[in-house]
Parts: C-alpha cells; structure tokens; sequence
C-alpha cells in the first residue's frame, strides 16, 4: 500500500481505527473522517506516531447530515485529487426513532446515506486513482429483512434492530449497484460482514439497548479480528478485480436474496440519489 491513498470513516475506534493503523503500516497515507474532535486528535496522533513518515490527514463532520457529508466530500476531494481506497466504515445503532435535519430517520441516514453521498462525492478522485477500491461495511444482521420503499424511514413503525438491519442491507444493494454502474471505470466495490465484534459500537443507543449490547460484547470477537476483512479488501492484490461481492472472513459469502434483487438495488439508488439531490 506504499503510496496508496485511503480515505475511512468510522476510524476514531473499533474495527475502523484497527483498519486504519494496519493500513498506515502496509505505507498507505490514511485520510480519517471523524465526527467527535477529541477522539479525531487522538486517532491521528497514534497514526502519527506509528513511523511510516506519511502524512495522515484528518477532516471533521457529522455523516447523518447530508449537506455536511457533501462538505466533506469537498474537501477531501480538493486535497486528494486520487484516492486509491475508500473505506465507508462508519454506522450506529440507535434505541429511539429520530430525525436528523434532513428530516430522514437516523439510522437509514447514518448508515446508508452517508455512504451514498461520500462515495459519489469522491468519484472523480476515484476514477482519477484507477484502479481503485470502494469497501463498505455492512452486515449479516441484513437477514431477514426487505426494504419498503413506501416507508424508508420507519415511520410506521421503529425498532433498533430493524431500522439497523435494514440499512446494513442498502449497504449490501448499494455496493452492487455501485458495482454494476462503475464496471467501466476501473473502481470495484465489495462490502463485508466483520463478524460481530467488541467494539464501542452500540453504547449509546440508550435504555435497555445499551444494557444488551454490553452484554452480548463478552461473546464477540476482538477489534482486531473484526477489522481483517476490510483490510483484506482495501490492500490485497487477490481482490483487486472482484465486484460487486460480499466477504467474510476474507472470503466471499452469498447474502440473502433481498440483498441480491437487482430492481430492488436500482431503485434504492434513484431513491438515494433524489433524496441527496444528487443527479
């Protein structure tokens, strides 16, 4: 990765933060999107100090607020004119229904949206870069649910564990039709399931939620384990011409058959692109 640019979210902690440090040690110069500055700060120091002498950069934003990934989009794009990898790594879990400003539930907005505007915001440095990678984290607890177009942001009806699960299977949609719409652009798109892993994720999505995840936490596997498979998918010349696909464990997996409709991944594209007033 010596030379390589990679731009990640979700990379103050967790299975993001791992990725990013194993990156930055392959000689990839890391380009870190943070929300909280604090956590921002310390994540760039400990990239900073871990002596590959690139010059790891940082920008700051909140990813549920469209006009705020678009900002960041921007700017990333100005500094890098190539980037060789992007990581959409960043999600949440939340125990209530909440709308962000752009009035879209929170979790669809978080966990999918932001990974639809950040990536066609970046696409010309993408293509600049080419060969290039977009990996996206996503997520088995897609099974078992379908997306009602009608009713994307679950207003008649929450639970966490829906709203999250749903949007790991746009993840799963939009990597596909990511990949289908850039075959002649010389950027691939593959997504990943880590596993369920010991990270922050899930600690501040409230009340009895947080109490649950802590504890199924004692049965997860480490940070470090978690983040091999983004690794795998931003650095190894085994999948540099692979498409479109879902991993585990370093391999590819077969995701359920809504997460593999075609007409379903097509739609939530144009659905995606008119709610982000992206043409």
């Amino acid at each position: 990765m010596k030379g390589k640019v990679v731009v990640i979210t979700g990379a103050t902690s967790g299975i993001g933060e791992i990725a990013a440090q194993r990156l930055a040690i392959l000689g990839a110069r890391m380009v870190l999107v943070a929300r909280d500055a604090e956590r921002g700060r310390k994540a760039l120091s400990r990239l900073t100090n871990n002596g590959n002498g690139a010059a790891h950069s940082i920008h700051y934003g909140d990813l549920s607020r469209i006009s705020e990934t678009k900002r960041i989009a921007a700017q990333i794009a100005a500094a890098e004119p190539r980037i060789d990898v992007l990581i959409n790594n960043a999600g949440a879990l939340f125990g209530a229904r909440k709308l962000t400003a752009d009035n879209l539930e929170e979790t669809f907005a978080t966990n999918h949206m932001a990974y639809f505007v950040l990536t066609l915001g970046l696409r010309d440095s993408l293509f600049a870069a080419s060969p290039a990678r977009v990996v996206s984290t996503a997520s088995d607890a897609h099974k078992g649910y379908t997306l009602d177009f009608d009713d994307l942001q679950a207003a008649k009806g929450y639970s966490a564990i829906g709203a999250y699960g749903r949007s790991k299977l746009c993840n799963i949609l939009f990597t596909r039709e990511l990949a289908r719409r850039w075959i002649d652009k010389g950027v691939t798109a593959n997504c990943l399931h880590p596993g369920f892993v010991a990270t922050r994720f899930g600690d501040g999505s409230g009340g009895f939620l947080s109490r649950v995840v802590r504890v199924a936490k004692f049965f997860a596997i480490s940070p470090e384990k978690g983040a091999e498979t983004i690794v795998y998918l931003a650095s190894s010349p085994d999948v540099g011409t692979i498409n479109g696909e879902y991993f585990y464990q370093c391999r590819p997996a077969t995701p359920t058959a809504a997460a593999r409709d075609e007409a379903t991944a097509n739609r939530l594209w144009t659905e995606s692109a008119k709610i982000a007033g992206i043409g």
